[in-house]
């Protein structure tokens, strides 16, 4: 039976699965033990709670509740890696409980950062896929000899399905009437992970979400559901420039607010503290307060990327050099030469930004919905003058993020922390940012500047392809120069670029990282939100060039890419390239790999005079085993439409140093009836699984210039598009 523990076609996972970092730690704790999403704080767990693992607790009450290290912000954290413990656990999902992981990078780091906890580049799955496996097998080989032990049979002749373990003889235990016996049982060294011809959960699309219950009866509890006695909320009036500091300040107006409590000067601005929400907003509304400019940014957008193209003149640091990209433009038949651009982008999360900060006996404790642990324990830590240990950590769910919540340099995590310790350290604090400071004092996409040569052969072959790139390093405004920059090139600058995957004997791209003030972190799949659009792009004008179909071209010149080339033959096939439309519509594409997943879209646009829809998006994903297909095709369908606003209407912009925007009636994000009718297909895969949060978003924007140029003729290189 292929639910035996001998069961050959499982193939050993060796001890070093869940080796030290890796968080595996055996035994019964029936103390202190991480607190459900629905408890309030400062409750404990239930005394009959077991712990068999680090990240899954088998209760006498047979539920199985499983620890997620990774915050759960509408991707599907809480449903796909509790899949994996299920699965080899083989739990009945009906049994499985969530709950977040505490603030502790021994046990919980991410595998692919080192020593450090967070969520971000898309790595959940892909770091966890073989932990949690191996976290639920050794809890149901735990649970197996604690049977064999009882009935006194072998344990290889235990089968376990559904929650259940049963024996020939007619004997039939549950998780929870073993939980207690097999905790006290030794660790087993080698356990046995089943062959994905065995999976039973992992793939199937209609297991239902773990978070969807919660947040449709409103249970789920968000930062702003935090409610503790004493509790003030902050608000912070921020420089409306960036570089500039607080000059004077008079807040005379503010304390004259009944309910206003308190106001502090922090090193971001000015906080004003009440017990609610809207007094502390109306106590910073009647805040008079003179900025200090003389160093703050005085250009507007338009003026920055003048500055990039006068950069673009000249040559940068050298991220890729094969060949001699030079000599062969000089020597191609024909030259497609291009500029693109794009702006500063906003997250623009459903929920803003915000904090709880609350006293503990040996340190402070922070409520929130965390991305970054070990940067937020660092980060305010290093305010209150703290070991990063004694800052615990309460995971929330989080409204989105988009990478905000994960800023380098914890920005809005120490700001709480600087509002606490400024109040005087002993009140719950609880920073609230609104709309207009997510959009005009948050760190954003860096706004780009490519410019890219590529030639052709006379036989309609591509020989060369140079391009400059120009924007902020992110890693430079994260700190993780030494890092992440090499030899003057930050990496998320180029990624998608310097690794071309089209076969071009002759490849150049270099690098100009100016520095501004305005400050810039990751945005939905990074680098690859720029590179992308310029690439694709480029490759469609080629092919025209050449006079081939781009699909057709494509796929030659990604010989030997057999991942790009299946997605593409599938969201091609899928989206009926080739067959004709009526007039006023066209057809466009696009392929790339990000996160080490591979996205092809095709997208049907309609053009009526200067004004265009996309009606139509077809999109083909490679992302390894499909562990959760329905969550997949959500974060399909969801990164597509994020890019899809990027592609239409977003854009933030300065005017004489300040941001424009401040609200979505003006930093605009795709709305309903900008949604275009969305395919999702999911290529079938034995690889692991890789990231699915992030690919589908740089994809759309050349997928949807590259149909309006068929429609229309126009090539379109600077986003959001617009006809002309």
């Amino acid at each position: 039976m292929r639910n035996r523990i001998e069961n050959l076609s499982r193939r050993v996972f060796l001890k070093q699965g869940l080796a030290v970092g890796a968080g595996l730690t055996l035994g019964i704790h029936l103390g202190a033990v991480p607190r459900r999403l629905d408890a309030a704080p400062g409750a404990t767990a239930l005394p009959e709670e077991l712990a068999p693992n680090a990240f899954v607790r088998i209760g006498t009450d047979d539920s199985v509740t499983v620890i997620v290290k990774h915050l759960e912000m509408g991707q599907g954290t809480y449903t796909g890696l509790p899949t994996l413990v299920a699965e080899e656990l083989d739990a009945r999902w009906d049994q499985v409980r969530v709950e977040g992981a505490p603030a502790d990078a021994e046990r919980y780091n991410n595998l692919f950062w080192g020593p450090a906890q967070g969520t971000g580049g898309s790595t959940s799955m892909a770091n966890s896929w073989e932990q949690m496996r191996k976290a639920g097998a050794v809890a149901r080989q735990l649970l197996v000899e604690a049977a064999a032990k009882r009935w006194k049979v072998d344990p290889q002749e235990i089968q376990v399905r559904d929650g259940q373990l049963s024996h020939a003889s007619g004997q039939l235990a549950s998780f929870g009437e073993l939980a207690e016996a097999a905790a006290e049982l030794p660790v087993p060294e080698d356990v046995f992970l089943k062959d994905p011809e065995a999976f039973r959960l992992i793939g199937d699309a209609a297991l239902r979400r773990k978070d969807t219950a919660d947040k449709i009866d409103g249970s789920a509890r968000y930062t702003q559901d935090v409610a503790l006695p004493g509790l003030l909320t902050a608000v912070v009036a921020h420089p409306p420039r960036f570089g500039a500091r607080l000059k004077s300040l008079d807040a005379e107006a503010a304390l004259a607010i009944e309910g206003v409590e308190k106001v502090v000067q922090i090193p971001s601005g000015v906080a004003v503290l009440a017990g609610d929400f809207w007094t502390a907003k109306r106590g910073r509304d009647r805040l008079t307060i003179a900025w200090d400019e003389s160093d703050a940014l005085r250009l507007g957008s338009d003026e920055i990327l003048e500055q990039y193209k006068a950069l673009a003149e000249g040559p940068g640091a050298v991220a890729t050099a094969e060949g001699d990209a030079e000599t062969a433009l000089g020597s191609a038949a024909k030259v497609i030469a291009a500029d693109f651009a794009v702006p500063f982008l906003a997250h623009a999360s459903m929920e803003p930004l915000n904090c709880v900060i609350l006293p503990e006996e040996d340190g402070v404790r922070v409520i929130n919905g965390e991305q970054s642990q070990t940067r937020t324990q660092a980060g305010v830590a290093e305010v209150l003058g703290l070991e990063p240990g004694q800052v615990s950590i309460e995971m929330l769910y989080a409204g989105s993020s988009f990478g905000r919540r994960g800023n380098p340099r914890a920005d809005f995590t120490s700001e709480a922390a600087e509002i606490f310790k400024a109040a005087g350290g002993k009140t719950p604090i609880k920073l609230q940012w609104t709309r207009e400071d997510d959009t005009r004092a948050g760190w954003y996409r860096p706004l780009f500047f490519h410019r890219v040569r590529a030639g052709l052969d006379a036989e309609g072959k591509p020989v060369a392809w140079h391009q400059r790139i120009v924007g902020q390093s992110i890693a430079a405004d994260a700190g993780m120069e030494a890092r992440m920059v090499v030899d003057g090139v930050d990496r998320l600058s180029v990624e998608g670029a310097a690794n071309l995957a089209y076969a071009v004997p002759n490849l150049y791209v270099d690098l100009h990282s100016p520095k501004l003030p305005v400050p810039v972190q990751w945005w939905r799949s990074v680098g690859h939100t720029h590179t992308a659009f310029a690439v694709e792009c480029v490759i469609d004008e080629l092919a025209e060039a050449a006079g081939r179909d781009p699909v057709d071209f494509r796929m030659e010149l990604l010989e030997g890419h057999p991942r790009h080339q299946g997605v593409l033959r599938l969201a091609a096939e899928k989206a009926g390239w080739g067959e004709p439309l009526p007039d006023g519509k066209a057809r466009g594409a696009a392929v790339h790999a990000s996160f080490n997943s591979y996205v092809a879209q095709v997208a049907e646009v309609s053009v009526r005079g200067k004004a265009f829809s996309v009606d139509r998006v077809v999109i083909a994903v490679d992302c390894g085993i499909a562990v959760n297909p329905d969550v997949i095709k959500a974060q399909m369908e969801g990164g597509m439409g994020y890019g899809l606003a990027a592609a239409l209407v977003s854009s933030l912009t300065l005017k004489d140093g300040r941001v424009e925007q401040s609200n979505f009636h003006d930093y605009q994000v795709l709305r309903m009836d900008k949604m275009p009718e969305v395919e999702v297909h999911i290529l079938p895969s034995a690889e692991a699984p890789t990231g699915v949060g992030e690919p589908a978003t740089p994809v759309i924007a050349p997928a949807v210039a590259n149909a309006l140029a068929a429609a229309t003729g126009q090539r379109l290189r600077t986003l959001p598009l617009e006809l002309a």
